[in-house]
């Protein structure tokens, strides 16, 4: 609906994203709505996102990336949002969240250990946060990790992990405390190997959305992982990880604009196709009027996450702007989704519309990686007023 070439990406940018434009309205698309019924995460769908090099797009050639930066990324992320939010979230799952860490804060033997199946797509990592107890307050982090003759022991569980059981999932980084300094809990995070004793991936859950994701629960009982699986500086675990997630607001930012837009396509082309008392449903003024707001919904999310992203490749401070991105991108999806439903009536209520997936979708990016409260109060410290 809003014409790409207006916001001055840059023609490698622009032909990237029409590239992935293209790939979601002739592969994702036609595959969306089965994957979604059957709550099956489509493997061979995940291998072509690899071989079109979308894991490795925001990470340097000489480690296997494509060298581009975190706009374009998010780019590819938006145009997969438009169509499936289920892919668009495993693809930002695996990069911001799997393989990120590793490239960030991982060593060069850790480096070259993961990174080249990860960036190929040939592999996925998980990011092993969020507790029953630990979610907004990841302080409250429960999971143990203790030192015991060379290896890392970890008890604990993890909830809601994206990417954690897929047939190619090769790893989940974990937060764990492993002790206290100056009177704090000191927690750090560590890389245990899928398949290592004691590590269990629990049934995938029966979600309201987002049902071709793959999101299980994990358990660590008496789990040894060798003492060099820990990743970044001991005791730097959340801070390092804050900034993980810092990036991955803009991502899930531009996801939730692509589900706006793909709301937004969806209801322009019913509009003018639905018959109403004898004019087509675009005739109404009240509908237009609604079309004309899912319209600015879209551009205003477009243009908060371009900034942020902007501000991150430009190695300028981004927390903010990242967080006004995902909370004005999030609220966008969700009243697209809702206005979408309500342009199709009785059929923005049947599964096999795809308004109908957006508004079951759309609700968690107003959850996941930091609630819009969460993204509330990070604004409200930047005011000085909190």
């Amino acid at each position: 609906m809003i014409d790409l070439s207006t916001y001055d990406l840059g023609e490698d940018r622009l032909e990237l994203a029409r590239l992935v434009r293209a790939f979601a309205d002739e592969v994702v698309a036609p595959r969306a709505y089965e994957a979604d019924r059957t709550k099956t995460l489509p493997m061979d769908v995940v291998a072509q996102l690899g071989d079109l090099g979308l894991f490795g797009l925001p990470f340097p050639e000489e480690v296997g990336g494509q060298g581009g930066d975190y706009t374009t990324l998010c780019l590819a992320i938006e145009a997969l949002g438009r169509v499936d939010q289920s892919i668009a979230i495993t693809l930002e799952a695996a990069v911001s969240l799997g393989a990120m860490p590793i490239h960030r804060f991982g060593t060069d033997a850790q480096r070259a250990q993961w990174l080249p199946d990860l960036l190929a797509g040939r592999a996925l990592g998980a990011f092993g946060l969020t507790e029953p107890e630990a979610g907004s307050d990841a302080a409250a982090t429960r999971t143990t990790a203790r030192l015991d003759a060379g290896e890392w022991v970890v008890d604990g569980s993890k909830q809601f992990i994206t990417n954690s059981g897929t047939p190619i999932t090769r790893f989940v980084t974990v937060t764990a405390v492993t002790g206290e300094r100056d009177g704090r809990t000191e927690i750090s995070t560590i890389i245990v190997p899928s398949g290592t004793p004691g590590f269990a991936v629990g049934p995938a859950y029966d979600k309201v959305g987002w049902h071709a994701s793959d999101t299980h629960p994990l358990s660590f009982s008496g789990v040894r992982v060798p003492e060099e699986n820990l990743l970044g500086e001991r005791g730097r675990g959340i801070a390092n990880f804050l900034h993980i997630l810092d990036e991955g607001r803009i991502a899930i930012a531009a996801l939730a604009t692509g589900a706006a837009e793909g709301c937004l396509e969806a209801a322009v082309d019913y509009a003018r196709r639905r018959t109403v008392f004898g004019a087509a449903l675009s005739t109404r003024q009240h509908t237009q009027f609604v079309l004309a707001a899912m319209q600015q919904r879209v551009h205003t999310a477009r243009l908060a996450w371009l900034h942020a992203a902007r501000l991150r490749d430009g190695g300028k401070p981004f927390t903010t702007e990242a967080a006004v991105a995902k909370l004005t991108a999030s609220d966008a999806a969700m009243a697209n989704a809702r206005d979408a439903t309500q342009v199709f009536g009785g059929n923005g209520f049947m599964n096999e519309y795809p308004v109908a997936r957006h508004y079951r979708d759309s609700k968690i990016l107003e959850i996941g990686e930091g609630t819009n409260e969460v993204q509330l109060l990070v604004i409200a410290r930047a005011l000085g007023v909190a």
